[in-house]
């Protein structure tokens, strides 16, 4: 995806990587990789979109009935290894949990759209080798 507001810019550099990539131009781009594009040229907004990939995430996780909040955990929210889970059979248990898929998914939609949501993702991918 190439954005500028030099149009003869934008055409020559799609004439340079044209020699060494196969290309394919698509003008205005509505999708692109699961994101949606809104463009508003009079207000000079560009606008990434994932709502259907976080909605995805939400029904395959049977989360699609929560309630949205508007912080996603507090900074003095702290996660340590003593909350892990001790006997066996609670470990057996979490080993269960599709956990490492769901953390997967979110740093897939933080990276791409949704930096919000980074210290929640940082905070509980530390567990992902030890989910029990």
């Amino acid at each position: 995806m190439i954005v500028g507001q030099d149009t003869r810019k934008i055409e020559s550099l799609k004439k340079a990587l044209d020699k060494s990539f196969a290309m394919k131009d698509l003008r205005l781009t509505k999708q692109i990789l699961g994101m949606h594009i809104v463009q508003d040229r009079t207000k000079k907004v560009l606008w990434l979109s994932q709502e259907k990939y976080v909605t995805k995430i939400l029904e395959r996780f049977n989360m699609s009935e929560a309630k949205f909040v508007g912080y996603v955990l507090p900074t003095n929210c702290k996660l340590i290894a003593k909350q892990c889970r001790r006997s066996e059979k609670e470990k057996a248990e979490m080993r269960k949990l599709p956990y490492t898929s769901a953390v997967d998914s979110l740093m897939y939609a933080m990276v791409c759209t949704i930096p919000d949501v980074t210290f929640v993702v940082r905070a509980v991918s530390r567990y992902m080798s030890n989910r029990g």
